[in-house]
């Protein structure tokens, strides 16, 4: 079993390991939210991939959203790199409840992962379409603990 799009081709392993897949086409909602981007998420670490990836999760699950959600991130490009593009965009959601039970579930609502990178052109032209294209609807943030300073780097407070 690997988490990548031909991985969860194989069906049984994941059932067999209790790992539900979901019951959408993962490559059809990547594809059309590439040509056709309707949904960007700054901010794309471990909140919105099982949080905000698991909404959207269940919304394509339920036919109300037609395309995943484009996911850009601004402050660690490592993310992109290293947990994004090694597993085709894929998550895994691991949810221990209350009871002691666990709820396995691959994500596949997140369709891309772009660099909000100025430096690296392929990155920063995506961003430009993305943000160009006629379809686009919503655009939303997570902001964590790192988003909270009210102090620049030379300790002076910043203006409210």
């Amino acid at each position: 079993m690997k988490l990548s799009l031909n991985g969860i081709k194989e069906q049984e392993a994941w059932e067999k390991a209790g790992i539900t897949l979901q019951g959408y086409d993962v490559e059809a909602v990547s594809e059309k939210a590439k040509k056709e981007p309707g949904w960007v998420h700054f901010g794309i670490g471990n909140i919105f991939r099982v949080f905000i990836g698991g909404i959207a999760d269940g919304l394509l699950e339920e036919g109300v959203l037609n395309r995943g959600i484009t996911c850009i991130e601004t402050f660690d490009y490592d993310v992109v790199d290293k947990i994004y593009d090694p597993y085709d965009n894929l998550g895994l959601s691991v949810i221990l409840h209350g009871d002691g039970t666990r709820e396995y579930k691959v994500i596949g609502a997140l369709a891309e992962a772009v660099k909000a990178q100025s430096s690296d052109p392929a990155h920063w032209n995506r961003l430009k379409e993305i943000f160009t294209s006629k379809s686009l609807q919503m655009v939303s943030f997570t902001i964590t603990e790192k988003g909270y300073a009210l102090q620049k780097a030379d300790g002076t407070w910043f203006r409210l």
